[in-house]
């Protein structure tokens, strides 16, 4: 299962140090509903390595304003602490795969 972000806990995740992939979603947005089994079995498959969550921007809104989401899905990708990359629209699992390996190194 993937990790849900809030806004009270994303920059404290992100601070971390960890690689992070953070989903932004809506639940009535028929490509993010479809991203959700790839997040959450990446979730599974990085835990321990990279945190992996979904960010609901009709819940919570710093960050989609931090980070001028305008459409989504949309995957932001942190390392130590700093926005290293951005992803728009869905994804394959692989590409993504790809992007969090980088970050591990």
């Amino acid at each position: 299962m993937a990790f849900e972000f809030t806004d009270s806990n994303v920059r404290e995740v992100i601070a971390s140090g960890k690689p992070v992939l953070v989903d932004c979603w809506a639940p009535w947005c028929g490509p993010c509903v479809s991203m959700t089994p790839i997040i959450d079995s990446l979730a599974a498959e990085y835990e321990g390595r990279a945190v992996v969550g979904k960010y609901n921007v009709d819940e919570e809104s710093d960050l989609a304003g931090e980070y001028r989401i305008m459409s989504i899905p949309t995957m932001l990708l942190f390392k130590d602490g700093n926005m290293v990359g951005r992803l728009a629209g869905s994804q394959p699992k692989a590409t993504l795969a790809a992007k969090l390996d980088e970050l591990i190194g």
